[in-house]
């Protein structure tokens, strides 16, 4: 199970966070009040939510908000580090 979780997360965290869901639907359903705030997170922090689930049955405490720290760095290295290489690419802003 460990490699499964592992290959999942290298495809990416919102396949992981999906398939954690098919698994333990309960799980998730603990974690968050609504599901509205899961698929928000889903789409926009990603690597957040999977932190947050992996913290989350022992509530967050001490060294778990590094943890949590870790994903929204992830997520905003991801978003910063596509809007950075944009300048890049030539001609990028007259794209249509």
């Amino acid at each position: 199970m460990c490699c499964f979780f592992t290959a999942l997360l290298l495809a990416g965290p919102r396949l992981a966070v999906l398939v954690w869901w098919i698994i333990s639907p309960a799980y998730i359903a603990a974690a968050f009040d609504s599901w509205f705030w899961a698929i928000l997170g889903l789409i926009f922090l990603p690597w957040t939510i999977l932190m947050y689930l992996v913290i989350f049955p022992g509530g967050i405490v001490g060294f778990d908000w590094i943890i949590l720290g870790l994903g929204i760095f992830a997520d905003m290295a991801g978003y910063f580090g596509s809007y950075r290489n944009k300048a890049r690419v030539p001609y990028g802003d007259q794209i249509p």
